[in-house]
């Protein structure tokens, strides 16, 4: 997910899904292994494939992150734990923010640790897609079936 929100940057969340199962072939199913052992060569391949979004630094960007992402998952256990440093566990109901101070805090520390393409905005794209944010509106059906609504 994070892969993907990175390659958002600058552009509509559409485009990015419209390319995701592309992106899934291109990135060997987001295998976080293959993604970290990836060199010139599959750089290349990747800014020659016509089907996903070729920015050089995004894609230079996505591999530097995984191997950040490895990293702080073998450190605190997973990912998810070192989110836990940031977030108390608990839904965040929120349908207007493009950022808040969780994302800020996290986006601080990721770019601290060498993470690129990972502002507060991204971020908290990041957090409504994994669903610690929830972010639809009163008038979605997602909502209306949500234990909130």
């Amino acid at each position: 997910m994070l892969i993907l929100e990175s390659f958002q940057a600058g552009l509509s969340w559409e485009c990015v899904l419209n390319k995701r199962d592309a992106f899934r072939k291109a990135y060997d199913n987001f295998d976080i292994d293959a993604v970290c052992a990836y060199d010139e060569p599959k750089i290349d391949e990747l800014i020659g494939n016509r089907d996903i979004i070729r920015n050089r630094l995004k894609i230079r960007a996505s591999i530097c992150n995984s191997r950040i992402f490895k990293t702080i998952a073998a450190e605190f256990g997973s990912f998810y734990s070192y989110l836990r440093l940031f977030w108390d566990g608990n839904t965040i109901y929120d349908c207007e923010s493009t950022k808040s101070l969780l994302s800020d805090a996290i986006s601080k520390d990721l770019k601290r640790r060498g993470m690129t393409f990972v502002g507060s905005t991204i971020i908290y794209s990041y957090l409504q897609a994994i669903g610690i944010i929830y972010s639809h509106d009163k008038d979605c059906y997602l909502y209306k079936n949500s234990t909130r609504g």
